[in-house]
């Protein structure tokens, strides 16, 4: 799973002078940028600053060798925790690097600079290299409780990795100014500030407001993650749920499922639905989809850490073997994942209040109702639904007011600016709890006696 860093540039030029001519005569009034990206991505760059390669992707499990050698060289799971807070899994950036170097070492010999996703288009946008605490927390190489890289790591992949890393600070810094060539390409006027941003779950948070306990987010986009602000690093010592530095300088516990969009779409392709009839079918089957049950890892997954694990469709028969039964089969299991992560995050002293929903799928009714039956939680979705990309915005406002010497709290800015949509407020409903906590405990039993088989 790779992509060419220069496809983001693209996209990133295109969407902002895009926005800017929708903006108008107001155009006057951007002060500051803020960027949130995918998480885990490594994008390595040579001696002029171009990319070396395609970028590996978060979702990338050809990785998942380098990443057990490197759970064995340090103790395995238990020992690994103690170290950074995290286990090492195949998304992450540093078995990447190591696989880089097995079996590219050309490139890796090439490398002179190593960055994240946002962190590179930080640096189109500003010629300023740097990294922070949110997204450096999840290349696997940061200690997340004390905010400083392990240097062990560092050295088993290679001696002189670490001079490959830019300067790390906190997420409340700014990255720098936006470049006169762009700025002038743009039409813009004034300095430009360009805000540390974040990964997208970081900045996510932000989005839903997600910054004092309580609250968890929980995302349905191209992967699917439930996070929940700490005030305090909170380490699970199975290290199945993922401690996260956020972008304001606190913490995220994060579960995350790598296949969420790719089933919904690779469903929707295959009976030649749109969305809105996509939402009908699944709306026109009963909870429990009449027996049918699916194990969603089409691509490997990440919680339950399954690699190279596919997917399955259990329980068919003349009367649920149909397109309707199917899809909703493909929604309650993607969900049920995700209510796993959830479950142990609980466990994990996490006391939530409300879910809130952000991503493409928290526009759609019908699964807004799924999720808080699965979950048995009250769920809300928000009036942006680009959660990421309002927390960049919130990010860049609050950086912006802090260097002008006009700080505003941050509480302020996010009260201001991130809208529940209460016409979208869904209750779980009492008399699909129980169906769908058999059908929870079924989902993990059969993945537990497949993969233990050999057959996931």
């Amino acid at each position: 799973m790779e992509q060419d860093p220069g496809t983001w540039i693209d996209a990133v030029s295109a969407t902002i002078r895009e926005a800017v001519a929708q903006i108008g005569n107001r155009k006057s009034d951007i002060v500051a940028i803020g960027v949130s990206a995918q998480q885990h991505g490594l994008v390595t760059l040579d001696a002029r600053n171009e990319p070396i390669r395609p970028a590996k992707l978060w979702c990338d499990t050809s990785t998942g060798p380098q990443a057990e050698k490197l759970n064995k060289a340090f103790g395995a799971t238990e020992q690994l925790i103690l170290r950074t807070g995290n286990i090492m899994v195949p998304g992450y950036t540093a078995p990447k690097l190591l696989w880089l170097k097995e079996n590219e070492p050309h490139n890796f010999r090439r490398i002179r600079t190593v960055l994240l996703p946002h962190d590179y288009i930080n640096s189109w946008l500003t010629g300023e290299r740097q990294m922070e605490y949110g997204d450096a927390s999840g290349t696997g190489l940061l200690d997340v409780r004390t905010r400083q890289w392990h240097r062990p790591l560092f050295d088993f992949i290679d001696k002189n990795l670490f001079s490959k890393f830019p300067s790390l600070g906190s997420s409340m810094r700014p990255a720098g100014l936006l470049r006169d060539s762009l700025r002038q390409e743009w039409g813009l006027s004034g300095e430009i500030l360009v805000s540390a941003g974040s990964g997208d779950n970081m900045l996510g948070a932000l989005g839903t407001g997600n910054i004092k306990p309580g609250i968890v987010t929980v995302s349905l986009g191209t992967s699917g993650t439930v996070y929940a602000f700490t005030e305090k690093p909170v380490i699970d010592s199975k290290g199945e749920i993922a401690t996260f530095c956020d972008g304001t300088d606190h913490w995220l516990l994060l579960a995350c499922t790598m296949n969420v969009a790719v089933g919904i779409e690779r469903v929707a392709s295959l009976f030649g639905w749109d969305v809105p009839t996509l939402e009908a079918k699944v709306g026109s089957v009963p909870p429990g989809a009449r027996g049918l049950l699916f194990l969603p890892y089409l691509q490997g997954e990440r919680l339950p850490n399954l690699p190279h694990g596919s997917g399955v469709l259990h329980g068919l028969n003349l009367e649920n073997m149909n397109p309707p039964e199917i899809a909703r089969a493909v929604v309650e299991g993607i969900t049920m994942g995700l209510a796993y992560g959830m479950k142990r995050i609980i466990d994990l002293g996490v006391d939530p209040t409300e879910l809130r929903l952000t991503g493409g799928g928290s526009r759609s009714a019908v699964w807004q109702q799924i999720v808080a039956d699965v979950f048995g939680y009250p769920v809300v979705a928000l009036k942006i639904s680009e959660a990421a990309a309002l927390g960049g915005a919130i990010q860049a406002a609050w950086t912006h007011c802090q260097v002008k010497g006009r700080p505003m709290a941050l509480e302020k800015l996010v009260r201001n600016l991130v809208k529940i949509d209460k016409k979208s407020r869904k209750e779980p409903r009492k008399n699909n709890r129980a169906l769908y906590t058999d059908l929870r405990v079924r989902q993990n039993d059969l993945t537990r006696k497949l993969a233990a088989g050999g057959f996931l």
